[in-house]
């Protein structure tokens, strides 16, 4: 089935963000997923028209990247972190678990078209193992009967927020931000868990601070470019978050 018109003209609109046009190539795919559910051929082949590439080249990276889908996934993908530490704390339990309360096997969609389960590879949250994933959003310190509660609160329509990000919202959703359209949501809920803050928070007592981003060493300049823009954003809200942690 072809793309939506409106589809393809936010495809341009993603390729037109860069130098190279062709760097578009991932969040374009993204795009794709959130209309289709899946990567298509006639969203390969879209992708390869705007960018002046060949299809092969498109299909090679969308068969490249594990996040790329040539499946319908289903409203919810609930990724399980079996590597090595999330497997010893837990992972390999909770997802049999699923596999048995769902009836799927790996890379399988639940008959209601709700949940997709896969089993995922590191996803740099070790000090919150066992992790999952719902949608590319961090569900830290889980067992077999949260992981349970967790995906039937999902296929039940129940709100559902991330440990550390905001509510839930559908893969197709989520597939959109990817695609670099916002949805508002950044800023909703905790961007740490106490785990990562303890560096901080023993920097603090212990009075030690960064070397200052600006040239004349006041750590209250202007940031001089966006990149230490985001960087002071960041370092600025983790201190908050840990104050609050504090108290």
């Amino acid at each position: 089935m072809p793309l939506p018109q409106e589809t393809v003209a936010e495809l341009e609109e993603i390729a037109a963000r860069y130098p190279q046009k062709r760097s578009g190539l991932l969040p374009m795919l993204h795009l794709v997923q959130s209309v289709a559910g899946q990567i298509t051929p006639e969203g390969i082949e879209a992708c390869a028209e705007i960018l002046e590439i060949s299809a092969a080249e498109v299909s090679g990276v969308a068969t490249f990247y594990t996040m790329y889908k040539r499946r319908p996934v289903g409203d919810y993908h609930v990724g399980v972190c079996t590597n090595t530490l999330c497997a010893i704390m837990g992972g390999d339990l909770i997802f049999e678990r699923l596999k048995d309360h769902l009836d799927v096997g790996n890379d399988e969609t639940t008959e209601d078209g709700k949940i997709t389960l896969e089993h995922v590879e590191c996803n740099a949250a070790c000090d919150y193992a066992p992790v999952m994933m719902v949608n590319w959003e961090f569900m830290d310190n889980q067992t077999p009967e949260s992981a349970v509660r967790l995906v039937d609160d999902l296929r039940a329509g129940n709100e559902v927020r991330s440990t550390r990000g905001p509510r839930v919202v559908t893969w197709r959703e989520a597939e959109r931000v990817l695609a670099g359209f916002p949805d508002d949501l950044a800023d909703e809920g905790p961007a740490a868990g106490p785990a990562s803050l303890v560096g901080l928070k023993i920097a603090r007592e212990q009075g030690w601070t960064a070397p200052s981003g600006s040239a004349s060493g006041d750590a209250d300049a202007v940031p001089d470019d966006k990149g230490e823009a985001v960087e002071h954003a960041d370092t600025s809200r983790a201190e908050s978050e840990t104050t609050a942690e504090e108290s």
